[in-house]
């Protein structure tokens, strides 16, 4: 299926000379935009660091890629060269900065990875002002309703109708292209399960030095069963029996290699805030067992990816945090939109018809435009969610339309 980043990263091509990191989850899709932006340009070229003929070219040197791509002949367009999973390579970055220098503004270059580049350097020089970074996420409500828009969409789009079968697809098997358009519980539990090998068994152990790969498998096994949860680094120490400092250094991996991802408490302005203790949501809510949960972590992501492609495209500063106090008044997400509370969104799985009374209290007290309950078993509404102050329950199917 056709992604809207492939739209994104082509616009980004027709207007800047940088190169475009795409930094995301193992098997989101990254290959297949890769290989549908080179399918669809006359100039373009996809290398794979997992292709031992690619990685034997790229090794060969800038003057090797050079001559793929017919670099120093007239041609109607400038080419396309994607480089997937090159931060395998140990000298990646000296590699592209050479590239990069050597042909100013004669190639487009597009990079993938399944680890963040900005965490696996491995040394080399700073590549800084010669890209700009994507985030890369599993499908969406908004993405598949919207089957194409611009870079320069309206933040906040009116509202467009999920098909009840394709919200329900992406609720039980998640948002990565293969189990959702399967739609099969065996083959989802297959596929989760080759996903966990990959990230266990060749992602960690190709980057990163860590030995206890069981003990890393376990605090991966308990953060599924805790997502949504505060977590106490020093409880989940005794838990696993590791240190503190592993704990945070293993949560660092896992973070890096898009197995999960930390929302943090907002704190300025808050009385009796909460100051220091995250909480942390997968990257594939299929892998909830809990229903409560499961729903808080299908909007955190939708929340997560649409921050993401804010940033991304210099719309404005963003950030998502989430609300507590001493008091045990909480609220599950506040986006920041430059540096100010913006907008509240708490999550229900079923509607109760009764507003969060916490909504209603961290409004008043931050000045924040919008305060929303999400409901996910609530029928689709035809109405924009964001038309006033008052606090306002909301169908998921809704909600979710208008993000990205």
């Amino acid at each position: 299926m056709e992604r809207n980043y492939t739209k994104i990263f082509l616009d980004h091509f027709a207007e800047h000379r940088q190169m475009v990191f795409v930094m995301g989850p193992r098997q989101s899709g990254k290959t297949t935009v890769a290989q549908d932006i080179v399918a669809q340009q006359s100039q373009a070229t996809y290398l794979s660091w997992d292709n031992t003929d690619d990685r034997d070219l790229i090794l060969q040197g800038t003057n090797a890629i050079v001559d793929r791509v017919s670099l120093k002949a007239l041609q109607n367009d400038k080419p396309i060269v994607c480089f997937d999973e090159i931060h395998k390579y140990a000298h990646w970055r000296d590699f592209l900065k050479g590239f990069y220098d050597s042909y100013p503004d004669q190639a487009r270059i597009l990079v993938t990875g399944s680890a963040r580049l900005d965490v696996y350097s491995r040394g080399g020089d700073s590549l800084m002002g010669r890209y700009f970074p994507f985030s890369f996420h599993p499908l969406s409500v908004a993405e598949l309703v919207h089957k194409q828009f611009s870079r320069k969409v309206d933040i906040l789009p009116l509202p467009k109708k999920i098909d009840d079968e394709a919200f329900q697809a992406l609720w039980q098997f998640g948002g990565y292209p293969d189990p959702y358009l399967k739609q099969s519980e065996t083959f989802c539990r297959r596929w989760q399960k080759m996903r966990s090998q990959q990230l266990f068994q060749e992602d960690i152990r190709d980057l990163t030095r860590i030995q206890d790969l069981g003990r890393l498998e376990l605090l991966a096994e308990y953060m599924k069963q805790t997502a949504s949860e505060q977590v106490t680094y020093s409880n989940l120490a005794k838990h696993i029996r590791i240190t503190d400092k592993t704990v945070r250094e293993w949560l660092s991996v896992l973070k890096s290699l898009y197995f999960c991802f930390e929302i943090k408490p907002y704190s300025k302005n808050v009385s009796r805030s909460l100051l220091k203790e995250p909480k942390f949501y997968l990257w594939d809510w299929s892998l909830c067992q809990d229903e409560g949960a499961r729903a808080e972590n299908f909007v955190a992501l939708a929340l997560l990816k649409a921050i993401n492609y804010w940033n991304d495209i210099g719309i404005g500063d963003y950030a998502l945090h989430y609300l507590r106090d001493k008091e045990r008044r909480e609220v599950d997400f506040v986006i920041i939109k430059n540096n100010k509370p913006w907008i509240l969104i708490e999550v229900k799985h079923k509607n109760n018809k009764s507003i969060s009374p916490h909504l209603y209290y961290f409004q008043n007290q931050l000045n924040v435009e919008y305060a929303l309950q999400v409901v996910i078993e609530m029928d689709y509404v035809n109405k924009n969610c964001f038309v006033g102050p008052e606090p306002l329950i909301v169908p998921a199917k809704t909600f979710l339309s208008q993000l990205v």
